[in-house]
């Protein structure tokens, strides 16, 4: 334990390290479970059985075994810390291993809880879990905008050279697929600080990787049009909805017929590296999640990385995700090859 732990500190983190055990085996043995449970928190307990249930079944029509878990637990901050009571908000970060086709893979998140330690006659236990749902929540629209002149000088450098001409460009841009996935893999536990980085970032993440393979930027000035981003102007923050909303860069691929453009298809195995998936869990038409396609398993299905909740290579259909349900639907887009 750190050096300046109170002894009852200790208590709760080693009730705390149980929880992590306890975690790390729910995530690859579906059987119920024998050992002494930390989680008092009945709603938790009750989902964490239909989840249990659920990644079964997955697995076992994804003809994929789950190997290990491992699992580390980070304090965020402490919000209370007293000699009955304390509530902690951890940071975990997951590294899970399966076996496909003889082949092991691994795929990483991170994730944010809310635990509340009560002590009883000496015993600390986890009377709740809260867990935050972020790709639940649509991003972007809510943030002030105002028109600009860009002719004035910015703080920062333009992310696009050719960002104030005028009408399109005769050069042709290849995709380059090869470097939209590095980015992705360097950039998908961390925000670039070339970018700003939202509480919701995973469609901001996901254009910087399309930009980054070199996927042209449609500017028009206006939030509401185009795909673009540019950085600070007057120390205003100037992006279009498109570069930063799930909902507006699906609208904005599916119409586009120049510049960045992409098809959609109908299954996953017609996604190539670089291509974007956006999921819409409510099946209510908006799309409040997107992912980019960085892998592929033994069997040839999409794995993906996203921001918001940090993923890499996780499994395409989200369906380990507390955001998915039985209404999600997705839409597939492969990126044109070139532009």
């Amino acid at each position: 334990m750190p050096k300046g732990d109170t002894s009852l500190e200790r208590e709760w983190k080693s009730a705390l390290y149980t929880y992590v055990n306890q975690y790390n085996r729910c995530e690859i043995d579906y059987r119920p479970q024998t050992s002494e449970r930390i989680v008092t928190d009945p709603e938790f307990v009750v989902e964490r059985g239909e989840r249990m249930a659920r990644l079964d079944e997955w697995y076992r029509k994804r003809r994929a075994v789950p190997l290990r878990s491992e699992t580390s637990a980070k304090l965020v901050r402490t919000l209370i810390d007293g000699s009955e009571e304390a509530v902690v908000e951890v940071q975990l970060y997951s590294r899970l291993f399966y076996e496909k086709s003889g082949i092991t893979h691994r795929e990483d998140r991170i994730e944010r809880e809310r635990l509340t330690f009560l002590r009883e006659n000496g015993h600390w236990s986890i009377a709740r879990v809260e867990r935050e749902v972020p790709e639940r929540r649509p991003a972007g629209e809510g943030r002030p905008y105002q028109q600009a002149d860009f002719v004035q000088a910015v703080n920062r450098p333009l992310l696009n050279r050719e960002v104030l001409g005028q009408g399109r460009s005769a050069k042709r841009h290849i995709y380059r697929r090869d470097l939209a996935v590095a980015y992705a893999d360097r950039w998908w536990n961390a925000g670039n600080p070339a970018y700003e980085e939202f509480d919701v970032d995973c469609t901001n993440y996901v254009s910087q990787c399309l930009f980054a393979g070199e996927a042209p930027i449609h500017y028009t000035g206006r939030r509401e049009a185009g795909w673009w981003y540019k950085g600070y102007v007057n120390g205003v923050e100037m992006w279009s909805y498109s570069w930063a909303v799930s909902n507006s860069l699906a609208r904005y691929l599916s119409g586009s017929s120049w510049g960045l453009t992409a098809t959609e298809v109908d299954r996953p195995e017609q996604l190539m590296l670089g291509d974007v998936i956006f999921y819409d869990w409510d099946g209510d038409g908006r799309f409040q999640h997107s992912t980019v396609v960085t892998a592929f398993d033994a069997g040839g299905m999409p794995l993906v990385n996203a921001h918001t909740v940090s993923s890499r290579h996780r499994y395409w259909d989200y369906r380990d995700s507390y955001a998915w349900t039985e209404q999600t639907v997705y839409r597939l887009f492969h990126i044109a090859d070139e532009f």
